[in-house]
């Protein structure tokens, strides 16, 4: 009897233990989620006591700029009208640094920076040195010389004989040094008299000349402290809801975020809308595809066909012209009034005719477009890779002798790619804290479920199995029938000592 009571109590205790394991996982499974999603909330948000806050302030993933110069090969030869034939060289692959000063936050849930920006050159990463000379248009002169376009004939005669005697032709042999980070030229001076502030810079002028050592501009978003429904989105640029440099609402507002991080809790409808002060405007990127990178699950998100197409293709757009083809966008009403055009390295996605004026382009979707890989859960990037491209419009202008020929056409001057990916001790913090941490709760409530059913099947298969044949022995026997009635002249009582029955009366 001691062996059966214990039997009964061990699956007695084993059928409460699955009955608890049961009830947790089903709490579990009710509050793992609401868990999560408050850890997130409270993690991701723009506050000095958010894990996120010190990656937010001072960016810890490695990001590299890779620059890629159209080498000109036939200069001569376009002056006299014939198409440009360019090659390719590159990369010239910089360190790029990011880090949040004058960091102050606001009363109406919102904190203002300034981030500034400073680029190393890598020799090892690099095809070729800074000291590499490239063939390119001489930007200047030709800027000017489409500024002068509608200027009386004299003007232009006269900025003719400017550009002779400084010596300044429609192409120039420079350093990438010089193309990057700037070069002395009187004729910034010049231009500058007929345009005042037309140039960033004063006697100097390279086209990452303004972006070294410097900050994109004052950045004033939204904490999520207060209103989580308007985290990292944009509140001010410059103290600007909106900027001014486009012909309608629509194109001057400032959507999205700063590009840094977005909402958490994506869903493939998610899209990533950032405003980009070299871009003087807002753009978004659409859903592709869902992958992993180092183990953590993410979205990958695109460039859509109408980024850049014109207003007649995608008419949202017609805010952003004049336009030449679709695929290419006018940026001369930021860029110092330059026929400066951003685009997609080699015209990818654009206009066919774009890369068959000049010889040597060949876009394709692999290396010439732009992505975002993004953790839906909590809107940290995780690796990116955005590529553009900056070209000239060039043509001949009657009355300035330099321009020769030429004949109209949109010129690649270079194209870059930023890119960073986050990895090491960053990495697997994230990992760990924000994947591999909730990916364990979401296991353990199923675990916990099935446990629990195994456990609360020993007490019904102890019961089952406790019905045997030593219980059945226990059990009352039913009366069986004699093999004879007994007569009724039969006595009832037979001799149980001699087992003989009684003699029978006479």
């Amino acid at each position: 009897m001691g062996s059966r009571a214990k039997a009964r109590w061990t699956a007695a205790l084993l059928g409460f233990t699955g009955l608890l394991c049961i009830v947790l996982g089903g709490l579990m499974i009710v509050a793992v989620p609401s868990i999560i999603k408050q850890q997130v909330h409270k993690n991701v948000r723009i506050d000095p006591s958010s894990l996120s806050f010190s990656m937010w302030k001072e960016i810890p993933v490695p990001f590299y700029l890779s620059v890629y110069f159209f080498d000109i090969v036939n200069p001569k030869e376009i002056l006299e009208g014939e198409k440009p034939r360019v090659r390719e060289r590159g990369p010239y692959v910089y360190r790029e640094y990011r880090h949040k000063r004058n960091i102050t936050f606001n009363d109406n849930d919102t904190v203002s920076f300034l981030e500034y920006r400073s680029f190393q050159f890598q020799p090892d990463k690099s095809s070729g040195s800074e000291s590499d000379y490239i063939f390119m248009p001489n930007i200047l002169v030709l800027s000017a010389a489409m500024m002068m376009e509608h200027k009386p004939l004299g003007t232009r005669l006269f900025l003719t004989l400017t550009f002779g005697t400084l010596g300044q032709r429609a192409f120039m042999n420079r350093t990438v040094g010089e193309i990057m980070w700037g070069y002395n030229d009187p004729l910034v001076n010049i231009v500058n008299s007929f345009f005042p502030d037309a140039f960033p810079s004063k006697g100097k002028f390279g086209l990452f000349a303004e972006l070294n050592n410097s900050n994109s501009g004052l950045f004033t978003v939204f904490t999520g402290i207060k209103n989580f429904s308007r985290i990292h989105l944009v509140d001010k640029w410059n103290g600007l809801s909106k900027v001014n440099f486009w012909h309608s609402d629509q194109c001057n507002m400032i959507n999205g975020t700063s590009g840094q991080m977005w909402a958490p809790f994506m869903t493939p409808e998610s899209s990533l809308e950032f405003y980009s002060p070299e871009a003087c405007r807002s753009m978004k990127l659409i859903y592709k595809e869902s992958g992993m990178f180092e183990g953590i699950p993410t979205f990958r998100f695109k460039a859509p066909d109408t980024l850049f197409a014109n207003g007649s293709v995608y008419p949202p757009n017609e805010g952003f012209c004049p336009c030449l083809e679709s695929g290419i966008q006018n940026v001369s009403t930021c860029r110092f009034n330059a026929p400066l055009f951003l685009s997609h390295p080699h015209f990818y996605n654009a206009d066919p005719l774009l890369a068959d004026a000049v010889l040597g382009l060949h876009p394709n979707e692999k290396e010439h477009s732009l992505f975002l890989d993004v953790h839906p859960v909590t809107g940290i990037p995780m690796n990116c890779s955005v590529k553009l491209q900056l070209s000239l419009y060039i043509k001949a202008i009657k009355g300035i002798g330099q321009t020769g020929k030429i004949e109209p056409v949109v010129l690649p001057l270079m194209w870059f790619e930023e890119r960073g990916a986050m990895e090491g001790e960053p990495l697997q913090t994230f990992y760990t804290q924000l994947v591999l941490m909730p990916k364990v709760l979401h296991y353990a409530q199923y675990v916990l479920l099935a446990l629990g059913c195994v456990l609360l099947l020993v007490p019904v298969i102890y019961l089952i199995r406790g019905q045997g044949p030593e219980d059945a022995e226990n059990q009352p026997r039913p009366a069986t029938k004699p093999d004879r009635l007994p007569s009724p002249y039969a006595p009832l009582l037979q001799d149980s000592l001699s087992g003989r029955p009684a003699s029978p009366r006479v």
